[in-house]
């Protein structure tokens, strides 16, 4: 993919992002940022490079100034073609040129910056050594919620993926699942996800039985039985933004501790939704979900956060965890994932992606949380 991500979006909209990201950098005693390329300069800028190399891609905002892309000449003419060029200086360098020099031109040399956290160490480094009195924050550490909270447009097309994810499920739940392999199931998913328009699938996790208690199981060669539980969780990218959502389905009846087990992970799915208002602490949707499973008696076999952040990736900040204090802010967007694996038996997990309205939260996935027989 290369130029614009989607056609949503406008140059203003671009211009809007720089300018604020460019503020909190301020606000965060930061010098300026320096994006390169991956979901934050797509998120500023609407450009993805169209290969990745070695040669030096970098957006510099700094507080007061106009917003400048570094970029190399063979690679300009994809710069200029993207949503967000208008709101840009492009400065293109040729090969035989040190595009770290022109880079420093452009920087206090004694700032600190923030740096993209998928930022090449060879242009850090490079950076570096013409700017020896600057230094460097990661993005992530030094503004975390720079993303994360969504404008009207990027929550309709998070919607429209969760819609996507919703409808991958309702046809899932009609395969045959017993007697074929879970890898089988999990080509199922990918192509389902992308007849529904996704262009990038992450993962497609089919975790049958035993392998059900490990929460991030890669679908394998084992050959799905009835009397199985399996969890389902799959997404990635449609127009640019992230879906993911979990369900866990059963080959035939389940038995009475198989239904309870799901039932007290839906109700600890529920509580932690309720948790979901403004001024909450994200740590606080943590603590919901987690108090329904450890007061059944399942706690230590919780063992994951209870949620992540999701827009142009599918993991991001902020993250549902105790410790984090930060505040739910409308616009943020995050799943809220309990689960129980208990090992060597099965697992559940049940996740749907919410939202922060003004006066709570709105799911985004809306396929049932009941346990879903399948053949």
């Amino acid at each position: 993919m290369t130029g614009s991500t989607a056609a949503t979006f406008t140059a203003d909209d671009y211009r809007a992002r720089m300018e604020r990201a460019a503020r909190a950098a301020a606000e965060a005693g930061l010098a300026g940022l320096l994006v390169a390329p991956g979901p934050d300069l797509v998120w500023l800028t609407g450009y993805t490079p169209p290969a990745v190399t070695e040669r030096l891609t970098l957006l510099v905002l700094t507080p007061g100034q106009d917003p400048v892309l570094v970029v190399p000449a063979l690679e300009a003419p994809d710069a200029h073609r993207a949503a967000g060029a208008a709101a840009l200086t492009l400065r293109d360098w040729t090969d035989g040129k040190d595009p770290y020099a022109a880079t420093a031109a452009l920087l206090d040399s004694s700032g600190r910056f923030g740096i993209s956290d998928n930022a090449w160490a060879l242009h850090l480094l490079a950076l570096q050594q013409v700017l020896p009195g600057s230094s460097y924050a990661s993005l992530t550490e030094a503004l975390p919620m720079l993303r994360a909270v969504k404008d009207a447009a990027e929550l309709d097309l998070m919607a429209a993926a969760g819609a996507a994810a919703d409808a991958t499920f309702e046809e899932i739940r009609n395969v045959p699942f017993a007697g074929r392999r879970e890898s089988e199931v999990a080509a199922d998913l990918d192509r389902l996800l992308r007849g529904h328009g996704h262009e990038q699938v992450d993962f497609t996790i089919v975790a049958s039985g035993p392998n059900g208690a490990d929460p991030h199981h890669e679908a394998g060669e084992r050959v799905i039985a009835r009397g199985d539980m399996i969890v389902l969780d799959f997404g990635g990218l449609r127009d640019g933004y992230g879906s993911d959502t979990s369900r866990t389905v059963h080959v035939g009846e389940p038995t009475d501790e198989e239904r309870r087990v799901h039932d007290i992970v839906r109700e600890a799915q529920e509580a932690g939704f309720r948790a979901v208002r403004p001024g909450a602490a994200c740590q606080d949707v943590d603590r919901a979900a987690r108090r329904v499973i450890a007061d059944a008696g399942y706690g230590e076999y919780f063992i994951h956060r209870t949620g992540h952040g999701i827009g142009v990736t599918t993991h991001e900040p902020p993250y549902m965890i105790e410790g984090e204090e930060r505040p739910l802010v409308p616009g943020m967007c995050f799943s809220v994932e309990p689960g129980i694996y208990l090992p060597g038996r099965f697992g559940v997990r049940i996740e749907d992606i919410v939202t922060v309205t003004e006066d709570g939260g709105r799911r985004l996935n809306t396929t049932t949380r009941e346990l879903v027989i399948v053949e």
